[in-house]
């Protein structure tokens, strides 16, 4: 029951989270006006606004002037909701288990507007970072040690090691690396600490790789075509919070 309840839960998040993909990067409020057609500018009424099963009852369209529907809405909508129950499968109902489920949903937001912009939005990584290391002092787990607390130093020294990592990347590639992925990874590394900064970056870079090499193979793209990393970070990030110990203890044999 609780599964079903937090599924539902990630998906009126994930609702939200779609407000917040479009507005950030437009610079408008994200809680005002109220949600409405991007195309007609009609303020969407309560029963078309919920989450995946509106999208299916409207046929993908706005009830007033017709406008397709990106699927992207119902896909956010759906993403949360898996995202907020795979951090209840781990985590249970603990504040830690809350915590993350916010921070799915922040990771969700990153992904899709460096997809569409290729920017990372302050609004997101800086206070992002600074909750991480309240969170990381009080109460988050070390998630390559289940059971002992992340704790001030290891939230500390992993914001620091994920900003002074890509912030050399950046200096040593000459721009290869954006701001806003430097302080997104200042951001998880407050949150899963220095070795979650290594894993999170060496599986974005694998998966990156990986998509890199098929869009190449496949899409005709070419070696200098700029691929948003961002999306790749966030998976890395997610892969770690729910299974960095066992990936830990599968590599080194443990």
């Amino acid at each position: 029951m609780l599964t079903i309840f937090f599924f539902l839960l990630g998906t009126v998040v994930g609702s939200f989270a779609n407000v917040c993909i479009y507005r950030m990067p437009r610079n408008l409020s994200i809680l005002l006006p109220s949600s409405r057609c991007p195309s007609c500018g009609t303020p969407i009424r309560f029963y078309d606004n919920i989450p995946i099963l509106s999208y299916l009852i409207l046929r993908g369209r706005c009830r007033n002037c017709g406008w397709r529907i990106p699927i992207r809405y119902p896909l956010v909508e759906f993403l949360n909701g898996v995202c907020f129950v795979a951090v209840f499968m781990r985590y249970g109902l603990t504040p830690e288990g809350l915590f993350f489920m916010a921070f799915f949903t922040a990771l969700i937001v990153i992904t899709f507007i460096d997809l569409d912009f290729q920017i990372i939005p302050d609004r997101i990584t800086l206070p992002g970072t600074a909750v991480g290391l309240l969170a990381g002092g009080l109460f988050l787990p070390d998630c390559f040690q289940r059971g002992l607390p992340l704790g001030w130093v290891q939230s500390l020294v992993g914001a620091l090691v994920g900003f002074g990592v890509f912030y050399l990347i950046a200096v040593v590639s000459r721009g290869g690396m954006g701001g806003g992925d430097i302080k997104m990874m200042a951001m998880v590394g407050a949150v899963t600490g220095f070795k979650g900064v290594f894993l999170t970056t060496f599986l974005g870079s694998l998966t990156g790789s990986f998509v890199g090499i098929g869009l190449m193979a496949f899409k005709g793209k070419g070696r200098k075509t700029k691929i948003p990393f961002g999306p790749f970070l966030a998976l890395g990030a997610a892969v770690t919070i729910l299974f960095g110990e066992e990936i830990l203890r599968w590599y080194f044999g443990a």
